[in-house]
């Protein structure tokens, strides 16, 4: 399978109800600090939502709700895979991308046999703090050089003027949090991201 180009991440369905009308096809749901059953009902909500419009969605971190629910996708960082019951995860038939920062954590992701590797933050990001500031769109040229045919993630700091050098450095798939969602009109932007990765 071949995904969409342009990945954005949300935290709550609503900013679904306003990207998918505009053909955005591949998403990522990352809930963070609410409770299981709020999670699990937002979940739902987006896997509809999603699932109407002919989308792809990815489930960050909440495994077994991606398995209780029937969904196709699940993202997991490197803290989240200490605890995942990757066993499970596989049985269930989700495809499963995982975030890197280093070599040590591309070797564990690598071991995986991942659906696609993401690399951050590839600009300085103001989304959450890390011990990784910016790792460069070399670095994406070198990741994409070690994963072969396993789908690029670049993510941190993306915006529509880096889309470009992050596609020519290797990446396959810009992921955007911030630039859409602190944005004046998110629309707009999202327009213009679908534009740029035509």
């Amino acid at each position: 399978m071949t995904l969409p180009r342009f990945y954005p991440i949300f935290d709550h369905p609503d900013w679904l109800r306003r990207a998918l009308p505009l053909g955005v096809t591949l998403v990522q749901m990352r809930i963070k600090d609410r409770p299981e059953a709020e999670t699990r009902d937002l979940l739902a909500e987006s896997l509809r939502l999603c699932r109407d419009a002919g989308a792809v969605m990815v489930v960050n971190d909440h495994w077994q709700a991606a398995i209780d629910l029937g969904c196709d996708w699940l993202h997991l960082g490197q803290e989240d895979l200490d605890d995942a019951d990757l066993p499970a995860i596989r049985r269930a038939g989700l495809r499963l991308g995982v975030s890197t920062h280093d070599h040590a954590e591309l070797d564990r992701a690598l071991a995986l046999e991942p659906d696609y590797v993401a690399l951050g933050p590839v600009w300085p990001t103001i989304l959450k703090k890390m011990k990784w500031h910016q790792q460069g769109v070399e670095k994406l040229t070198e990741w994409k050089r070690l994963i072969g045919d396993i789908p690029l993630v670049a993510i941190g700091g993306l915006s529509i003027d880096r889309a470009a050098p992050a596609f020519a450095a290797g990446a396959d798939i810009v992921s955007v949090v911030t630039d859409i969602t602190l944005n004046a009109d998110p629309e707009t932007r999202i327009r213009d991201w679908l534009e740029t990765v035509r």
